[in-house]
């Protein structure tokens, strides 16, 4: 979001014609000028109102964790940044150009979940259940304004530290649409939470979000992994064993992840691009010289994100060669309180209601 009140008074015009548009669209969706098609397949979509790093990719990993032992469930995605178009099948042997990082990393962890990609989600929907027609679920990632699409489960992720009722329409803010479309959900998260988070605190968000009768509110926050080899997955390291980190993410906020970091006694050098960047080969050539000017050679290491995880990869080859240290930090959700238990049977209860 900017800060500086000059330029938001700049931007504020071109605020106002965006935030027209998109809600001049919204209401031809409520008046049914345009229609939202559903289908006979339960469909949780799960997104936010902000671009990007609201934590929406580890809470569809949640989801897979949550429902793949009793359904067959599926992702689909746009597959964003990707070389190609219309409707494509994931594989693990596919790399992230081609399909994009997400649904990569989707497939490649989640080995028995179905993964798609997609611009259109009312397209790419029968499409997967014609291919696989044992599909009892989909999960919609980053689909919160497609609404081409009616969704049985609609789920809005926002983080603590930049929740969507503090933030303004693009290009003066973060904001995709305006705060009210939040109405639409029926789950909001507060995500990537402080451990220490009071249940007084909690309370006061949840008047600041005003939920509706109808939704639920719960807190997440994150939990790191110990990081394991991009070359050698099984192989995991112990932080207190490294001395220097060479951080390289291209990612929307790395706030999180940093505070995660500061922990530990060793030093880390950040090196940041934009979200979803394919690293060119000048980029990699500043990684390396970076990576080899850190300290403590025998005890460096470099750092990076599962996501950008798969878009590195398509270097691997050069990081074999220079003998870098590649190692790749796990991440995933734990609810707060006892979000847990409640957002869990929620979901279960939900799904089961839709199949009566």
């Amino acid at each position: 979001m900017i800060k500086n009140p000059i330029v938001r008074i700049l931007l504020w015009p071109f605020s106002v014609l965006y935030g027209l548009t998109v809600g001049l669209r919204n209401v031809f969706y409520e008046v049914d000028l345009l229609k939202s098609t559903k289908f006979s397949i339960p469909i949780i979509s799960i997104g936010n109102l902000t671009v990007g790093g609201a934590g929406k990719t580890p809470h569809v990993e949640y989801l897979l964790n949550l429902l793949k032992p009793y359904i067959n469930v599926g992702v689909l995605s746009r597959g964003y940044n990707r070389s190609t178009n219309g409707f494509r099948m994931v594989s693990q042997s596919d790399n992230s150009k081609n399909v994009g990082d997400e649904p990569l990393m989707y497939a490649k962890k989640y080995q028995d979940v179905t993964v798609a990609v997609c611009e259109s989600r009312s397209t790419g929907i029968p499409e997967m259940v014609k291919r696989q027609p044992n599909l009892e679920t989909i999960i919609l990632d980053d689909a919160y304004q497609h609404r081409s699409v009616f969704p049985d489960v609609n789920i809005l992720i926002t983080s603590y530290q930049n929740r969507y009722t503090k933030d303004f329409l693009l290009p003066m803010g973060r904001l995709r649409e305006r705060k009210s479309s939040a109405e639409r959900a029926d789950i909001i998260i507060v995500s990537k939470c402080p451990s220490d988070l009071s249940e007084n605190e909690a309370q006061e968000i949840i008047s600041e979000l005003k939920p509706l009768d109808y939704q639920k509110v719960y807190f997440s926050k994150y939990i790191y992994g110990k990081p394991y080899s991009l070359y050698e997955g099984s192989y995991k390291l112990d932080f207190n064993r490294v001395k220097s980190v060479l951080l390289v993410t291209a990612i929307a906020s790395t706030s999180y992840l940093m505070d995660y970091l500061d922990k530990f006694n060793f030093e880390v050098k950040n090196l940041e691009y934009e979200d979803h960047r394919y690293f060119t080969e000048f980029d990699i050539q500043n990684i390396l010289e970076a990576y080899k000017r850190m300290p403590d050679e025998a005890s460096r290491i470099l750092l990076t994100t599962e996501k950008d995880a798969t878009r590195l990869a398509l270097h691997y080859e050069t990081f074999i060669k220079e003998k870098i240290n590649v190692f790749v930090l796990p991440v995933w959700v734990e609810f707060l309180f006892d979000g847990k238990e409640r957002f869990d049977v929620d979901i279960k209860e939900r799904l089961l209601e839709i199949d009566k």
